[in-house]
Order: C-alpha cells, then structure tokens, then sequence
C-alpha cells in the first residue's frame, strides 16, 4: 500500500469500536480483528518501535493492499461482526478452528409428544435443548450411547416411529418403552427426558438424588420391576461419577482455558466442568500460529460460542484477558439469557481450575510433540528403506474397491507428518465401464490425479511418495501413468499383501519399487514401512465408506430421480400421494394436475415420462397459437 496512502487512512480512523480488515494487493482478505478502539488499534501495527511480533506483522509492508474498517455501536457488535466476517472470508493468518460442521451436538425437543435424542451438526434457535458441541464425532456417539443404554427413550425417526406396526428390537432388549404402538405412560417417559437432560448437562448428583427418590417411591407403591429399572439407571450414573475428577463441591457450571505454547505451536485445552466435576477435556493444537495469546483466546471464544445453540455456562475462566472482554461477556449473556461470568482473574477455585487446565495443556503438548517425533522417525526410516533422499513428509495411497464388479470406486488419502491430512483425500466414481477390472481402474484413477497434478492445479501438488495398494502390476500401471504424462520425479511404490508359503498359513506385507526385482518385506523393515501400512489401511478404508455411501445411494435413488425439473419434495409429494413409483406411473394427467404444490408444468412431464407415448399441448401456449 503507498505509504502516503496508509498515512492518510490511519489518520481518518475513528475512535470507535468495530472491525478492521487487511486485504492483501489482490484484494483478498488475510486478517480480520476487533478493537474497542479502531484508531488506537490499528496505528500500532504500523509503529515503527511495534512489540507486536507476530509473523504476519513485518509482512504487512510487503503484502499490504488496503485497510477497511466497520465501526459498530458497541464492542459486543464488535464480536458478532468479527466472527462473522472470519467465517465470510477465512482470512490466513486468523484463527481457524475446524469449521462448525465438524463438530456434533445432541438435540433433544421437548415440544414433541415422545421426545428423542438425535445427533445434529448445527444447531438451532428452533427451541430444542442442545448439549455439545461435543471434539470428535466418537466423543457425541459415546454420549448417545451411554444415553440409549441406561435410559429409556426411542431411537427411531419420526418417519420410521409413525409407520411402525409391532415394537422393534430396542423394545426387546428393555431400550425403548415402545411408545410407537403400545400405551405408554407419558409422565414417565417425560421423566426419562427430563434424566437425560440432566446427564447430559453434568449434574449427576442432581440426577442421582432424583433416581434415588424415585427409586424409594416406586418400591413404596410396590412397583418393584419399576424400581429395579431405577436402581440399575441409579448404579450407572454413580459408576460414572467415580470415574470423574471432583474439582469442588458446586453447581456452578464453568468453562476453564489452559494454554501452553512454545514458539509458534500452541495448545489449548478447555475443561467442562458440571455439577462440580471435570465431564470432558477438549484440546485444540495450533502450529505457526502468529497470534499472540491474548487474541488467541478471543478467536476461540468466539469460534466455541458462535452459534446460537451452544452451551454457554455461568462462568468462563480464560488464562489471559483478550481485548473487547466486556463485549464477549455481553454478548453470552445474551445468548444464554442470564449474566455469565468471562474472567482471567478468579477466586481461589477457579485458579485451581486454572492451573488443573494449564497442567492438561502442558501434557497435551508434549504428547503431540513426542508423537511428532515418532512420525518423523518412520519417515526417516521409509525414507533409508526405500532409498529416497529426504524423508516423506507427505504420502498418498490409492486403493481401488467394487461391488462384485460394480460400483467400481477410487479413494486417494494422504498423511502428513504420518497423520491423515483430510484436505488431500480424494474420492473418484470410476467411469470405463471393464466390469471387476481393477488395472484399467487403478489406470483411470491415477489419470486423473496425476494430470492436476502436473498441470500445477492448486490443491493438487505431488506428495513426496505415492503408494498403490497392490503388487507388481498396480505398479507397473502407475509407472505407465506417469510415463504417458511426463511426471518423471514421482517417487513411486506398491504395498501388497502376499502369502509366505504355498500353504498360505501366514500373510505378510510386501513393497514394490521401480527397477527392484525383488520387494522389500515388511519383517524386514517394520519400524521403516509402518508409514506405508497405516496409509494403505487408512486407503482400505476410505475406499470402502466411498462404495457403501454410493450403493447406499443408488439403492435410494428411484425413475423419478431422471425426471428433469422433479426435485426432492416434488418427489417427497408424489410418493406420498400415491404411495409407490408405480403408482405415480399409473396417476392420469388430472390426478397430478390436482396435486397441490406439483403445478401443471412438472405434472405434465412426470405424466410425459412415464406415457412417452402421449403428445401433449405445451400449457404455456395458447391453442390458438398452435
């Protein structure tokens, strides 16, 4: 940016609280931040005796382009906009947590007549209870369970629970009470709702305390199976207390920061602690993260809190204050509909709960670290094995799945640093229709990868070794590929399983390369080549949910799927009408005609498709035009 220029802007900056956005020379924007005070904050980039030495600052003279500001009425407009705008244009140099749907929550709506608990990506401000988000997909499914097995509420879909005839196998197992043909107790199973809210916000002693007198009422009434239900859902949510840290004796929610960080890598733990124990431990891992910490903490406060379905506690305990502080705490107030506390300073408690997070944070980091040097130690010996002249860093693997000759799919991972880098995952529907032929497959998949690679595509550079899942012939079909489109510095191998003995009594994993007659065995060289063997199971894998997902998909898919202008609720509307593809086949003209929300046009080509046979006026013509 000229320098007379940015002179001239940052004279005219407001006062006022609001945003600011630096846009790189191609008017992309690359960092996005909050101010109480828009002039204060931004003239202290461009100081030339700055303190501020994140990585991205001595940049700014170079890739500088422009300055924009939004000034907002308050600093709690300050944090909604901020957060907006890094979700509108995932600036590279702010904070990046993984995007929304990534993460799970648990949806529980009481305003349905036989509530229950599904798993959602987003939530909503549609009135339901959400409880989350939860790290991991396996953290809210281990939840979801622990819910269906020692409380009693149905599983099924709405859809499934409205057409059901007989009671299903949860019913059986004493899972479900089986609301959806037999005459259940509604207050008892609004009771069962009102358990699983409690155990899912953490108040087990709450929940325990209320088990426990049910437990006693039902055994006075004589209700004995009733209380041996109770009892067994009693015992549970002790059990799980023992395993659970006491942090105090409370019922104050609260959400604690850790931080650690060594450079440019950071590490931040968030404890949830409920009804006075530790339920969960979440960790975020940050590398080159330019950030300093106070900024840090505010992008991820404003990425956990972004939604408007998120759990917000009564009190959030952070290890440094962020700037705009008393706006994150207005703006959680509002959210959650009562004050909420937002510190970096408290009481004796919450410094214990502090240091308890710091001391998560610290193990977290060096866990990370010493799996960090164990990933560069295998690569160092792939690298030895297969004779290359730097260790992998990165590594793809192909592998090709079908079903029964069909449904022919290919699926490319990549590891980075020997963990699953899910940005370089690749799925591909294999076109040449050579039934079961897994070298034409292999060809075309490879084709097609290899070309957007050498053609410089953005998001397709070459990996420091490609693996085929396969033996001698998948290699010889890579090495053609390669051949063909002039890719000549590939570092290229094959990962087979073989038998050792013409008995076939055991199984080992052997590695083609180019020009090698023989191939390595993985006995030989197992520290070396477990890199190999982790990306061609994750390939296996990947390879296999692509093939289940696509049948899945076709076995779904109906004729009325073919009909141009049809979509999903126009043919949601159809089947329900008139109950089966081959009742919509034998509907008339007038019967679709006067079927609300399809319209003359899409009646006349549902009726075209299945009766080719008839020719039809055009509706939107007039007879006397014809």
């Amino acid at each position: 940016m000229d320098p007379e220029a940015l002179a001239l802007r940052l004279e005219t900056l407001p006062a006022s609280p609001g945003c600011y956005l630096f846009r790189n020379k191609k008017g992309q924007v690359v960092y996005v931040g909050k101010a109480r005070s828009l002039r204060q904050r931004v003239r202290q980039y461009f100081q030339p005796n700055t303190n501020d030495y994140r990585y991205f600052v001595p940049l700014l003279e170079r890739i500088l382009g422009d300055v924009e500001t939004v000034v907002t009425a308050s600093e709690r407009e300050a944090v909604l906009l901020e957060s907006a705008l890094i979700k509108e244009h995932k600036p590279k140099y702010n904070v990046r947590l993984r995007d929304d749907k990534d993460y799970l929550s648990l949806r529980l709506d009481r305003a349905v007549p036989w509530p229950r608990l599904q798993v959602v990506r987003r939530p909503r401000a549609d009135g339901a209870e959400y409880f989350g988000p939860y790290p991991n997909a396996s953290e809210a499914r281990r939840a979801l369970s622990l819910v269906n097995r020692h409380f009693q509420l149905r599983t099924c879909e709405d859809q499934v629970f409205a057409g059901r005839t007989r009671p299903c196998l949860e019913y059986q197992i004493k899972r479900c009470p089986g609301p959806c043909v037999l005459p259940v107790d509604p207050e008892a199973y609004r009771a069962q709702v009102e358990y699983v809210a409690l155990f899912l916000q953490g108040k087990s002693t709450e929940l325990a305390g209320r088990l426990e007198g049910a437990m006693r009422e039902a055994s006075g009434a004589l209700e004995f199976e009733r209380a041996a239900r109770l009892r067994d859902q009693l015992s549970s949510v002790r059990r799980l207390q023992e395993t659970q840290r006491v942090a105090e004796v409370s019922d104050t929610d609260r959400d604690v920061y850790g931080m650690y960080r060594e450079g440019d890598s950071v590490v931040v733990t968030l404890l949830l602690v409920r009804d006075g124990f530790v339920r969960d431990t979440q960790t975020s891992t940050f590398g080159k993260m330019e950030l300093p910490d106070d900024e840090l903490v505010a992008q991820v406060l404003s990425s956990r809190y972004a939604d408007e379905g998120a759990t917000i506690p009564d009190e959030v305990l952070l290890p440094c204050e962020p700037e705009g502080l008393d706006g994150v705490r207005e703006v959680l107030s509002e959210r959650r509909g009562r004050p909420v506390t937002v510190t970096a300073s408290p009481g004796d408690t919450g410094k214990r709960l502090l240091a308890l997070a710091q001391e998560n944070a610290l193990h977290a980091f060096r866990e990370r670290r010493v799996a960090a040097a164990g990933a560069a130690s295998h690569a160092e010996a792939l690298g030895r094995a297969l004779g290359l002249p730097e260790p992998p860093r990165s590594i793809e693997c192909v592998d090709i799945s079908h079903h029964a000759g069909d449904e022919t799919v290919g699926a490319l991972v990549r590891l980075t640093d020997g963990s699953p880098d899910k940005r370089g995952y690749r799925g591909y529907h294999v076109r040449s229709e050579h039934r079961g032929d897994d070298y034409r497959a292999m060809y075309e998949v490879l084709s097609r990868r290899f070309r957007r690679g050498r053609d410089g595509e953005s998001g397709w550079a070459f990996p420091d070794l490609f693996v085929v899942d396969g033996g001698r012939g998948q290699l010889n079909v890579a090495l053609a590929v390669l051949t063909e489109l002039k890719v000549p510095d590939l570092r290229v191998c094959a990962l087979a399983k073989e038998r050792e003995s013409a008995l076939g009594d055991k199984v080992t994993d052997r590695v083609y390369l180019p020009g090698r007659k023989n191939p390595l065995s993985i006995k030989e060289h197992g520290s070396a080549l477990v890199l190999l063997a982790r990306a061609r199971d994750e390939a296996h894998r990947f390879a296999n949910r692509l093939r289940e997902d696509w049948h899945h998909k076709k076995r779904l898919r109906s004729e009325l799927d073919d009909i141009p202008g049809l979509g999903p609720k126009a043919r949601a509307l159809l089947l329900t009408r008139f109950g089966s593809v081959d009742g919509v086949a034998r509907a008339s003209l007038d019967a679709l005609s006067a079927l609300e929300g399809l319209g003359l046009l899409r009646a006349r080509a549902v009726h075209q498709h299945f009766h080719p046979e008839s020719q039809l006026p055009d509706p939107r013509l007039d007879p006397t035009d014809v």
